[in-house]
């Protein structure tokens, strides 16, 4: 019962996605070809969110739940890892057709072969933690 309010709005975000076209392999596709602006104006909509949002918390010091105030840490300067890391991020999204958060919505609506990709994701993702010290931070 603890966590019901987090499978609640999981389920919300899940149909206003799917309703929204936005977990559909043609529209990604259709992104990727530069054919439609449909996907670019969901992502540059969640940007724009995300921006106001930060600014409304650091500007009015918005506490969390628990009474704390809400620190972001400033991201380290450097180009080269979010290059890498936003290519490999694009090659499996255009390659699976789904970002992380839909592919778990996609297996929702029935698309069962999205378990292989939800396999190979946690597969890269322990590959990345065995890896972790190696790679440039």
């Amino acid at each position: 019962m603890k966590f019901l309010k987090f499978l609640l709005v999981g389920i919300f975000f899940g149909i206003v996605l799917v309703k929204s076209e936005a977990v559909s392999w043609y529209r990604i596709y259709e992104m990727f070809k530069f054919q439609s602006f449909h996907m670019y104006g969901i992502i540059g909509s969640a940007v724009f969110l995300g921006v106001l949002f930060i600014w409304i918390f650091k500007k009015y010091k918005v506490k969390s739940i628990e009474g704390r105030e809400i620190d972001l840490a400033p991201k380290d300067k450097g180009v080269a890892r979010y290059i890498l890391g936003g290519t490999i991020f694009g090659f499996g999204w255009a390659l699976a057709g789904a970002c992380p958060g839909p592919m778990y919505i996609l297996v929702g609506t029935g698309v069962f072969s999205m378990f292989i990709v939800i396999g190979a994701a946690l597969l890269g993702t322990f590959i990345y933690g065995l890896l972790q010290n190696k790679l440039p931070h």
